[in-house]
């Protein structure tokens, strides 16, 4: 078990590795550290601290890396090495994209490319909902990925000034081809709110020839000798041009492969582009003020020592607001 939390205090995390530690040492007896590894801060929180009491086998987060932005470090990084990844190439496909998301052009610089069109897509055209649409199943982490990026780090009520702006955009993902049947109906002809950022790949892991079983009926006949990765980006571009011909902005970053190398490259290039957007938008994207506030909340309200005063000021606010409506189904 690789038990990760920057903090070292987040509930839920502490929870669990509780209920981890727990089993682990009731099947495994003396044995239970040899199964365990924590990534945690490197001096400070409850996880260093009885790594450090346990001789527990940890890697550390630097503290200057927000837990979103950790995916390049030991958070990110172990748990791919151990599922066979090739994290030289990971790491290096992210160095190889260092220099253009650097360049002074914006013509020149990818991720500043993609922050200004994202961002201008909210603030001149109105759609601030950006729906990220992989078409892959291994790309469809990324698009889950760039969500809490996007809605985390650009979602604010203060600017660096501190005025109030309460700002950000509202980030959603899709995979194809399975979206297609439950939300494009809604992209084509719903609200013009959105702008859509298609993920795609030109060669799968995989080719799978689409056999015709000697039919010839035009609903079969078409799809024989093609493959399944060649359906697969036919149906994207279909997709992409129903929404144009609808007036629905949309672009793809598209790559040659799936491999470590193509998956670091896109990993940074996100980053790169959250800290442009950040400056586009005119908010800190480092931070996350919003999640401490519920976070604090939950203390609170599991009775942790030293915020009784939020769990008073928590019980008075459930007192004097709306309704809440129960469904009792028996």
């Amino acid at each position: 078990f690789n038990v990760v939390s920057k903090s070292g205090g987040t509930g839920e995390t502490t929870a669990q590795f509780l209920v981890i530690v727990d089993l682990l040492q009731r099947r495994l007896g003396d044995r239970w550290r040899d199964n365990l590894v924590i990534t945690t801060d490197p001096e400070r929180g409850f996880l260093r601290e009885f790594s450090a009491r346990e001789a527990v086998q940890s890697f550390s987060i630097d503290p200057g890396v927000g837990g979103r932005f950790s995916i390049l470090t030991p958070v990110g990084l172990l748990p791919a090495a151990m599922t066979g990844i090739d994290i030289r190439m990971l790491c290096r496909g992210a160095g190889a994209l260092k220099r253009p998301c650097f360049a002074e052009r914006l013509e020149d610089n990818p991720a500043a490319m993609l922050a200004a069109l994202l961002y201008l897509s909210q603030q001149s055209l109105n759609r601030p909902i950006q729906v990220v649409f992989a078409y892959s199943n291994r790309l469809y982490p990324v698009a889950d990925w760039f969500r809490q990026l996007w809605a985390e780090s650009l979602g604010k009520r203060y600017s660096k000034r501190g005025d109030e702006i309460f700002t950000g955009p509202t980030p959603v993902k899709a995979v194809g081809a399975t979206d297609q049947h439950s939300q494009v109906q809604l992209y084509v002809e719903g609200p013009a709110d959105k702008v859509f950022l298609f993920l795609g790949t030109r060669e799968f892991r995989r080719s799978v020839p689409i056999p015709g079983l000697g039919m010839s009926e035009d609903t079969v006949e078409y799809l024989q000798g093609a493959e399944l990765g060649e359906l697969l980006n036919a149906e994207r571009r279909a997709t992409a041009y129903a929404l144009t011909r609808a007036g629905r902005p949309n672009m793809i970053i598209e790559h040659d492969r799936i491999d470590p190398m193509h998956i670091g490259g896109l990993m940074y290039l996100i980053e790169a582009a959250t800290l442009y957007a950040g400056g586009f938008y005119d908010v800190n994207p480092l931070d996350q003020p919003g999640v401490e506030a519920g976070k604090l909340a939950t203390y609170a309200l599991m009775g942790r020592p030293g915020y009784e005063r939020e769990r008073e000021e928590i019980d008075k606010s459930s007192a004097l607001g709306g309704k809440v409506m129960t469904v009792d189904i028996r």
